[in-house]
């Protein structure tokens, strides 16, 4: 069975490095979207607009495709690339770290500048708190009123995580579970004649 859970950080962490002036200020942050990203970057550049980079590197979810590193400016592949390295030698996803550099006049050649992306995304991370979390499958079923008993008890023993629950006229309740057991929730739900599953 393939595994449905994965790490991530639990809130925002920061790291330094310094070398020969320069200065490296990283920042880690828990993520779950291409939106969010955005915003965190951008607010970035804008509040350390006088610094001389602002480079990056995101992972999101299970795909090994899903990630993206930037290298803003530096020469290629020796900012975004170390950063994305320390984010996978940590099996983390779901995380950003951005990098702002202010330059110290003196340059640090290619694998100074490498190193020195590397060692403040690792201090950064050094200070996260790491968590596991699953991956988990939105499912609404809806019932009638009959179904009700039926339903609750199959919720009760597989104890998915209740988003909302609606029992008007047409009942419903909207839950979440864990990739690798949503199959036989799904399957006992259905089993009954009056309930209709939306995923």
């Amino acid at each position: 069975m393939a595994t449905d859970e994965f790490q991530t950080i639990e809130g925002l962490a920061e790291g330094i490095y310094k070398e020969k002036g320069s200065k490296f200020l990283a920042f880690a942050h828990p993520v779950t979207n291409t939106d969010e990203i955005k915003t965190i970057v951008d607010g970035y550049k804008k509040e350390y607009f006088d610094a001389r980079h602002c480079c990056y590197a995101w992972k999101l979810g299970m795909d090994e495709n899903n990630f993206r590193a930037n290298d803003d400016g530096e020469p290629s592949g020796t900012a975004g690339k170390p950063i994305y390295g320390q984010i996978l030698s940590n099996e983390l996803t779901n995380i950003l770290v951005v990098v702002i550099r202010y330059f110290g006049g003196i340059k640090l050649g290619t694998s100074g500048l490498i190193y020195a992306y590397k060692t403040a995304t690792a201090d950064a991370l050094a200070n996260a708190k790491v968590i596991v979390k699953t991956v988990d499958v939105k499912i609404e079923a809806r019932f009638a009123y009959e179904s009700m008993n039926d339903v609750m008890r199959v919720i009760k023993e597989e104890n998915p995580k209740v988003l909302n629950q609606d029992f008007n006229l047409m009942c419903s309740i909207t839950m979440t579970q864990r990739q690798n057991n949503a199959d036989k929730l799904i399957e006992r739900l259905s089993s009954f004649a009056e309930v209709n599953i939306l995923e």
